[in-house]
């Protein structure tokens, strides 16, 4: 087993450091987030480090980078309090990373990068037509992280659409039916299969 000292890790190049560090914590999901500013010009942004935080009440969690380098999906949360989640399937990944790049305040990343908007009546945030798994968020708090400046923001997730009902008799969305894919790095991203079903753990 080799040994990687903390003063190692700094002396590496910015993006290879940050490719090893992200992939220590294991794969993660990644959705995009869509929200709308008050100005009403539509935002999407690719986030690959959404948490579920606890089912009653139904919360759901991420972490929004330093302002001054992601500032619009949190100011515009902090706008109007809703955004929608959407999962990502391999036949949009492109697009979806994409979305990652610095556009301005005033462009509309879903035109930017060809996916589509879909709006419903219950929600003023855009959702993403292209998704097969998306989710209405209203948000509850927004929490400062100073140790590296970025936000944890927490919401409660209101409304869900399934492109299908796959789900199964325990309450399981079987996520590889669905095609939804996962993240190492800052720009791998991974199909999954499912192993197995344990029960619930006793002593």
């Amino acid at each position: 087993m080799i040994t990687i000292s903390l003063e190692e890790i700094h002396s590496w190049e910015r993006f290879y450091r940050a490719n090893f560090i992200n992939c220590l914590s294991g794969f993660k999901s990644v959705s995009l987030i869509g929200t709308k500013s008050k100005e009403g010009v539509p935002n999407l942004a690719v986030f690959s480090n959404i948490v579920h935080l606890g089912a009653d009440p139904a919360l759901v969690g991420f972490i929004n980078r330093p302002k001054a380098a992601a500032p619009d999906t949190i100011r515009n949360i902090e706008d109007t309090a809703v955004y929608t989640i959407n999962h990502i399937h391999s036949e949009m990944i492109q697009q979806a990373h994409q979305t990652s790049a610095r556009y301005d305040s005033s462009v509309n990343e879903f035109d930017a990068v060809g996916l589509t908007m879909l709006w419903r009546n219950d929600c003023n945030a855009p959702f993403v037509t292209e998704s097969r798994i998306q989710y209405s968020v209203k948000l509850a708090n927004i929490i400062p992280i100073p140790a590296n400046e970025t936000w944890l923001v927490i919401g409660y997730i209101e409304s869900v659409y399934l492109a299908k009902d796959l789900r199964e008799k325990d309450g399981i969305l079987p996520l590889e039916k669905y095609g939804t894919v996962t993240s190492l790095g800052l720009s791998s991203y991974y199909e999954t299969k499912h192993i197995i079903n344990l029960p619930y753990a006793k002593p």
